[in-house]
């Protein structure tokens, strides 16, 4: 029985698209006529401090790709804080752990011609239980992608430090997310200069407003907002500004806005309005429990823009904001879809599959 080819996708950061491009590689490879099957050792997204949910990520892969496989195979190590304060005690055996990893994967391997196994957090993760990216791949023996965003040259010192410790396993860099002002950097400068180092860049695709924000719509259901408004729901936002300045200050500093979310505090009247006055705003969100006045609603109504009211004070809400459009889109087979067409008009497919 021949083994399995395996491709570890790893990534500079946290939240730069790794679930969306591991499990729609996997998907491209099953289009293609491969058996393929999908692995993530460490849980890292997870629902509960004591890692009781498990990780979405598998859970969407197994969905897309068709699995049968267990959870508890697919994600042998529940990578929790939990489970590293127990690490750092030493109530981990780290050689356990990494043949856990090994009898688990061989039993997804089996009769598989491809498997992709996702990588957890950035690729230092896991070093507290010498369970890098780099320590799974050579238990894996895996080659490896290397998923990166590219905002400006400070980004590659990232992507060269861990070509570095990838070696001879890494197989080439696939930037991500990438804006239209940073791709003519990247690919007149970055990009030779990555080869000139001998690293191979596989392809970089865009910045793509759907996979990188949340509607309004799901900002609402998961910060548990009331909507105020009657106005269209299925806007993007991609970041949130703050108001807590003046009303002129705070209408010279949204107007550089774009799809943003203007969080402030209910009885804010004069921040409100010149939120609703910047075109690059996308909604409002009220918070304390304060209503705001007829005139605002009104103006907002006019201006087509939902207005969302959360009980919880602003803090409190831009954690749980930021954390939803952090967490990006990777939550459904849209996703992926979308993923995959992204790869196939912008990477080398063929050096990947």
């Amino acid at each position: 029985m021949t083994e399995p080819t395996t491709t570890l996708v790893t990534a500079t950061g946290e939240h730069t698209g790794k679930t969306a491009i591991t499990v729609a590689l996997a998907r491209l490879a099953a289009d293609r006529g491969r058996s393929v099957g999908y692995m993530k050792p460490k849980g890292t997204r997870l629902q509960s401090n004591v890692g009781k949910t498990l990780d979405q990520d598998p859970m969407l892969a197994r969905e897309v790709l068709g699995l049968d496989a267990e959870m508890h195979q697919m994600e042998p190590v529940v990578y929790s804080p939990t489970f590293v304060e127990g690490a750092i005690r030493g109530t981990e055996d780290a050689g356990a752990l990494r043949d856990r990893i090994r009898e688990e994967f061989a039993e997804l391997a089996a009769d598989r011609d491809q498997m992709f196994v996702e990588g957890g957090g950035r690729w230092t993760t896991g070093g507290v239980v010498d369970l890098t990216d780099v320590d799974v791949a050579e238990a894996l023996d895996a080659r490896v992608v290397l998923v990166a965003e590219y905002g400006s040259p400070n980004d590659l010192d990232e992507v060269l430090a861990a070509a570095d410790a990838f070696g001879d396993r890494l197989a080439g860099v696939v930037f991500n997310k990438v804006s239209d002002d940073a791709f003519e950097s990247l690919d007149q400068d970055g990009i030779p200069f990555l080869e000139s180092k001998g690293i191979t860049v596989l392809g970089a695709i865009p910045h793509e407003k759907e996979l990188a924000g949340v509607t309004v719509g799901e900002l609402a259901d998961e910060l548990g907002a009331e909507l105020l408004t009657d106005a269209p729901t299925d806007a993007f936002v991609e970041r949130f500004l703050v108001g807590a300045m003046g009303g002129d200050e705070a209408l010279r500093y949204f107007r550089r806005a774009r799809d943003a979310a203007v969080i402030t505090g209910g009885d804010r009247a004069d921040v409100q309005t010149a939120a609703l006055d910047a075109s690059g705003v996308a909604c409002l969100v009220l918070t304390g429990g304060h209503r705001p006045s007829g005139a605002v609603l009104g103006k907002a109504a006019d201006a087509g823009k939902p207005v969302l009211a959360v009980n919880t004070d602003t803090v409190t809400a831009i954690d749980r904001a930021e954390g939803v459009v952090r967490g990006g889109r990777t939550r459904d087979a849209r996703t992926v879809d979308r993923m995959a067409e992204l790869l196939e008009a912008n990477v080398d497919i063929d050096a990947l599959i």
